[in-house]
């Protein structure tokens, strides 16, 4: 059997695969601390699951929906967002998706011809690029100044060229959890316009914002920003609805008639009984989403220093939102005699039954991702299991 070029050009989900491998372990009887997937640890509100067993129930998912989704969630999200950020979009302006990284690949089949460039800061969620790839579009990286988490428009500029089409803007991003603030967002937009780029927000985790951080998104700022920009969001992450796998995407008319003929053409509707649990989600009571917030700010707040006080391991801003945190772990690394980020994560995984996720498979070798998307006990025992791990491999007792 012979694989098309496009496949055997794709790589695997880091994030996924090591997933899958602490699973495994834990299969085993292994006690692994899995701190790799961006998953909530919180089961979805009650009411939401209240409202998918009435429309089961009523017969309200028995059939098929419109590709694009049902009208009154369409019209719930696009009613949302006008509050949030002062738009006017109806529910022509929107089309429900089978998650959020459906929409993203929707996307790239949309808006790419092949040799299209995306232009990707880094470091970036590990999907990004291999959807463009999928397309027939190249994936082009933007890099951050030494020492930064955050590209600028300078740095955008320099990985620019003339067939540029599409910029990706991730904030709260992941997997650093740095926020984009107001007057970098300005920059990189007014940047972005003047090379009549089209923005893809991916504002995913924009309801998980800590400290008194103020969240901004490109649908905030100037009506030539707002033109230029599509925004993509979910429900997965400020809800805790991952399982339920629905996203969405809001835009110009004309696009989302286009993407209504990819998804008709590909999944078809997100599943009914999703959609009426998305309903009941954002038309209620968002008292769940602040009270999941709040915990996640708490979490945040007690393991910041204590990733901070590891040996070799440094995190030199406290990120500000989603739930990761990517410090630099360079140090360590060479500390405890590993030759590359890689082997030092593996022989975490092996040894201290904790893991992480490679910098490298984010486009930046040296860091590796970390979620705090489970409890703090959990989060604790993990910290102390990788301080025993680094002492003792800087002790020499253990043998690399």
């Amino acid at each position: 059997m012979q694989f098309s070029q496009r496949i055997l050009n794709v790589q695997p989900s880091a994030t996924l695969a090591l997933s899958a491998k602490a699973k495994a372990m834990q299969a085993q009887g292994i006690d692994v601390l899995n701190l790799t997937v961006g998953e909530p640890d919180f089961n979805t509100p009650t009411h939401i699951h209240q409202a998918a067993i009435q429309a089961i129930t009523d017969n309200q998912a028995d059939s098929y929906t419109a590709a694009t989704g049902i009208f009154p969630l369409r019209e719930a999200v696009a009613n949302f967002n006008n509050q949030q950020h002062g738009t006017n979009f109806t529910a022509k302006n929107v089309v429900m998706t089978v998650g959020g990284k459906f929409a993203l690949y929707a996307l790239s089949q949309v808006l790419l011809n092949p040799g299209d460039e995306v232009l990707i800061p880094l470091p970036a969620w590990v999907s990004y690029s291999e959807q463009v790839k999928l397309a027939g579009g190249v994936p082009v990286f933007a890099k951050p100044q030494a020492g930064q988490l955050k590209v600028t428009p300078a740095e955008l500029a320099a990985a620019w060229t003339p067939k540029t089409k599409v910029l990706i803007l991730n904030s709260p991003n992941n997997p650093t959890g740095e926020v984009y603030s107001k007057d970098e967002l300005l920059a990189i937009g007014e940047w972005a316009v003047a090379k009549d780029l089209t923005i893809i927000t991916d504002d995913m985790y924009g309801s998980l914002v800590y400290n008194g951080t103020q969240f901004t998104s490109l649908l905030d700022l100037t009506p030539a920003i707002k033109e230029h920009t599509i925004l993509v969001n979910g429900f997965s992450k400020a809800y805790a609805m991952t399982g339920w796998r629905v996203g969405y995407v809001i835009a110009n008319e004309a696009l989302i008639q286009r993407l209504g003929n990819f998804i008709g053409n590909t999944t078809g509707n997100l599943n009914a009984a999703s959609q009426y649990a998305a309903l009941a989600a954002i038309t209620g009571d968002q008292t769940c989403v602040e009270e999941m917030r709040q915990v996640y700010e708490e979490r945040l707040n007690t393991i910041f220093p204590l990733i901070n006080a590891l040996p070799g391991i440094s995190l030199v801003n406290k990120p500000s939102g989603a739930f990761y945190l990517f410090p630099d772990v360079s140090a360590a690394v060479k500390a405890t005699g590993f030759t590359s980020t890689d082997d030092f994560v593996a022989a975490v995984l092996q040894e201290a039954h904790v893991a992480l996720v490679p910098g490298k498979a984010f486009g930046m070798d040296g860091h590796v991702r970390l979620s705090y998307g489970t409890n703090l006990t959990t989060l604790k025992t993990a910290i102390q299991r990788l301080q025993n791990f680094i002492s003792d491999h800087q002790t020499g007792t253990k043998q690399n």
